[in-house]
């Protein structure tokens, strides 16, 4: 079962159901294998839209390991057919799509509100029932 929430799609390929996810892990296996100069050179490429059969195996494979299976790229290559394409770069893109949003990161949630004025306080005294008895006085 697939999990949106963490960006996974699934696929079948070769009668076999894999599942894509963008962990960190596969991010730093893409970067390090079609581009070394860094992440803002990866999304240049992959935005480029010049990418060669091999490219697609490192991503899908790459995907697919961060989903939790484990298989080589030549053992996916095997398996994939001409066929299996179309499908292949629309859950690619779909999971990159999903996992790295374009626009503006929403926003972060506002920081705890101060108490209302109805005077809800907090303080440690020994009257609050923390178990510690009272400072003597005069230190």
């Amino acid at each position: 079962m697939t999990n949106l929430h963490r960006s996974e799609f699934a696929l079948e390929i070769g009668g076999e159901r894999l599942v894509l996810r963008l962990s960190l892990q596969a991010l730093a296996e893409i970067e390090a294998r079609l581009a070394p100069e860094g992440l803002e050179a990866l999304g240049r490429r992959l935005a480029g839209g010049g990418l060669a059969m091999a490219d697609l195996i490192v991503l899908a494979g790459a995907l697919v390991r961060g989903g939790g299976q484990r298989v080589a790229d030549t053992a996916l290559a095997e398996r994939l057919e001409a066929a299996d394409l179309p499908r292949l770069v629309s859950a690619i893109a779909a999971v990159f799509a999903t996992a790295l949003p374009e626009g503006p990161a929403a926003p972060n949630p506002p920081w705890p509100q101060p108490p209302d004025a109805a005077g809800a306080s907090f303080s440690l005294s020994a009257s609050a029932g923390c178990g510690f008895p009272p400072m003597p006085s005069g230190r």
